[in-house]
């Protein structure tokens, strides 16, 4: 008998049930896709809307840079005043919907895993799929609200960051390197404390899935997993966070090869190897997030002491062991004949 692997019924999962992935990228895409089409339809608006007068388009002809830089400025302050309110409703829009695909699709997914691994056995304090909460929207649409606040509190931080790096270049005697020094360590502080938070509320979201428990709760659920098996889900994350780097250094290699490229084929070819090449990056990048997921909820469902059975040895040498165990045996010997044994013979 071989130990359980989490992370490899992780990738098991994964590769069983593709419907999973499948729902993954549908509503990520969809989400992305609604965002960069909003965001290209607002940009192009925005800029049909600039106020372009009669002598800054007499500037813009001269192609002269020390006249370009105050003029575009001024242009793109036209508008400026209608175009901020729109993006910030446009955000708020587009926060709002990642909020609630991503509550349906995080229940969708759980309870397919779960429904998996019912077959497999129910771990001690885990539910088995019939105890599978079917109301568990409220959670997860608390916990992914935290979500977006903590994306928000980070682009604040880093902001903040900016400002406080600029306190140590003032205008009357800039010091960029000192700048840049400052900024760096606490850029680094806030996105690590983005990555921990944003990964245990991603990690509550199946307990707030699977038992139908309030934010509170789920979140307090996760610390306790976190705490009692450390190490299984520090295995869970580290093989799937590996293998998603190395599939994001290949993507990266495959788009600077293409553009490398550029100059002996068309721009067309390139930008379209690169679109794929980025799109294969996304697909895997959505499985291995599966993965990753499954691996969570494996270690909720199975048990501890679960193992999986060894292989069989192939025939050949199965049949050897069995000849060598006949032959090691004596048959003669009276206590395996077959022949009765008479109480006056004893």
């Amino acid at each position: 008998m071989s130990r359980l692997s989490y992370t490899a019924e992780g990738f098991r999962a994964a590769f069983r049930r593709p419907s999973l992935t499948v729902a993954e990228i549908s509503w990520r895409w969809a989400v992305g896709a609604t965002a960069a089409a909003l965001w290209v339809f607002a940009l192009l608006e925005y800029f049909d809307s600039l106020p372009v007068t009669d002598g800054q388009l007499l500037l813009l002809r001269t192609k002269q840079p020390f006249l370009l830089g105050p003029v575009i400025a001024h242009i793109l302050r036209g508008s400026l005043s209608r175009a901020v309110p729109a993006g910030l409703f446009a955000s708020l829009a587009l926060c709002g919907l990642w909020i609630a695909a991503a509550s349906i699709g995080r229940a969708v997914t759980v309870g397919d895993l779960l429904d998996y691994f019912a077959d497999r056995g129910t771990g001690p304090g885990g539910v088995s799929a019939e105890a599978f909460s079917r109301h568990p929207m409220r959670a997860l649409v608390s916990l992914n609200f935290l979500r977006a606040a903590v994306a928000l509190a980070a682009i604040l931080a880093f902001a903040g960051a900016a400002i406080v790096a600029s306190f140590a270049s003032p205008a009357s005697a800039p010091e960029p390197t000192l700048a840049v020094v400052v900024f760096l360590p606490l850029a680094g502080l806030v996105g690590c404390a983005w990555w921990a938070l944003n990964w245990l509320l991603s990690l509550a979201s199946v307990f707030g899935a699977r038992d139908g428990e309030d934010a509170m709760d789920a979140i307090s659920a996760a610390l306790s997993l976190c705490r009692e098996r450390t190490g299984t889900v520090f295995a869970v994350s580290t093989w799937t966070g590996i293998a998603h780097v190395a599939m994001f250094v290949g993507a990266a290699s495959v788009v600077s090869i293409t553009l490398g490229m550029a100059t002996v084929v068309p721009w067309r070819v390139v930008v379209g190897g690169m679109i794929l090449a980025t799109l294969a990056y996304f697909v895997v990048a959505d499985w291995l997030y599966v993965a990753r997921l499954a691996g969570y909820v494996s270690i909720l469902e199975l048990p501890d002491g679960f193992t999986t059975p060894a292989p069989l040895p192939p025939g050949p040498m199965h049949s050897e062991s069995i000849s060598v165990v006949k032959a090691a045996i004596d048959f003669e010997e009276l206590i395996l004949s077959d022949v009765p044994v008479s109480p006056m013979d004893i």
